[in-house]
C-alpha cells in the first residue's frame, strides 16, 4: 500500500506545484513585481483567454529611469511568429495607475483591457506586454503563457 502512495504523493505534488510563470522578457530600464490577469488562475497555467471577451491586466512596475512617455505594445508569439494583438489605448500615461513623466525608483500600477477577438484561433500563445519609452525600450517586458479557448 505504501509503495501506491508514494508515486500518486508525487503527481498531487506535481499537479500542485505548476503555477503560470510570467517571465521577464528584455526588460532594460525596469522591473515588475507583479503580473495580474482577469480571470487567469495563476495557480493553474496557462491562462486561459476567452474569445469573444475582454481580459483586462495589471502590471506593478518599478522604473529605473524618469520617462515623459509610456506605451504599451502588445504581441502573441506563435510558434515563434509575433502577431500584434490590439489595445483600445496603447498611451500607458493614462492608465489610472501611472502618473507621466514616470519617476525612477517609484512603483506604478498598469492596467489595460485586451479584446480576445473572436476571430482569434483557438491555440497556445504566449502573450508578450512591453511597456516602452519614447526610443521604443522596453522599460518592462512580460511573457505571460495563454490559451486562447
Amino acid at each position: 500500500m505504501r509503495n501506491l502512495l508514494l508515486p500518486l504523493f508525487a503527481v498531487t505534488l506535481f499537479v500542485t506545484c505548476r503555477a503560470v510563470k510570467i517571465q521577464d522578457c528584455g526588460s532594460k530600464a525596469g522591473s515588475f513585481s507583479k503580473v495580474e490577469v482577469t480571470n487567469c488562475n495563476m495557480d493553474a497555467p496557462p491562462c486561459i483567454l476567452k474569445r469573444n471577451s475582454n481580459v483586462t491586466i495589471s502590471i506593478e512596475f518599478t522604473p529605473d529611469i524618469e520617462c515623459n512617455d509610456v506605451t504599451a505594445v502588445v504581441h502573441g508569439d506563435l510558434l515563434g511568429v509575433q502577431v500584434p494583438f490590439p489595445i483600445s489605448n496603447p498611451n500607458a500615461c493614462q492608465s489610472p495607475g501611472v502618473d507621466c513623466p514616470i519617476q525612477p525608483q517609484t512603483t506604478y500600477s498598469y492596467t489595460a483591457t485586451l479584446p480576445v477577438l473572436k476571430s482569434y484561433p483557438k491555440v497556445k500563445v504566449n502573450v508578450k506586454w512591453e511597456l516602452q519609452n519614447a526610443k521604443k525600450d522596453d522599460i518592462v517586458c512580460v511573457i505571460i503563457p495563454a490559451k486562447i479557448e
